[in-house]
């Protein structure tokens, strides 16, 4: 058994991976972060995603979804079962998340159901928001399941970053 945390890649993480350098400084902060945390950081961690951030990735602009199946080769493919589509169904149902984003809502169901320790994603609106996550843990919690920690990038360099 690998010691090493498991981290659910939701699509943001990809798609910031593999994105344009934006000319918004926030975007272009938020990739720089992305790239750092890749290269120095990502293979300390058991990486997992689903196909749900398959299917995600090979969306948008084809340019840039040209590029995303290679970062996402090899990273194990977490099983979409009934479990997880009762577990969206159940975070829907609460009107948290709302059904327009209800990809948002797996991509937890997903984490949650095979018992990732860390959900990371750039998506601060349906997913890595602190009035979310509070909610989620207890509908989670309720259900039977434990909550991954949700978070960014930035906030996923370990201990010390400079360990290796």
């Amino acid at each position: 058994m690998d010691d090493k945390f498991t981290v659910y890649l939701e699509t943001t993480i990809p798609s910031f991976l593999t994105g344009r350098p934006s000319n918004d400084l926030i975007l272009a902060g938020k990739q720089e972060v992305t790239r750092r945390w890749w290269e120095t950081r990502s293979d300390h961690y058991q990486l997992a995603v689903s196909q749900f951030v398959i299917d995600e990735a090979s969306a948008g602009d084809p340019s840039a979804a040209d590029k995303r199946p290679a970062v996402l080769e090899g990273i194990p493919l977490l099983e979409i079962d009934e479990e997880v589509l009762e577990l969206t169904d159940r975070i829907l149902s609460t009107g948290i998340i709302p059904s327009k984003a209800a990809t948002d809502a797996a991509h937890i169901a997903s984490a949650a159901r095979h018992d990732v320790d860390f959900l990371m994603t750039w998506n601060c609106t349906q997913i890595a928001n602190a009035e979310i996550i509070a909610r989620i843990r207890t509908i989670l919690d309720h259900a039977g399941y434990g909550s991954p920690v949700i978070c960014t990038p930035d906030e996923l360099f370990g201990l010390n970053e400079d360990e290796n």
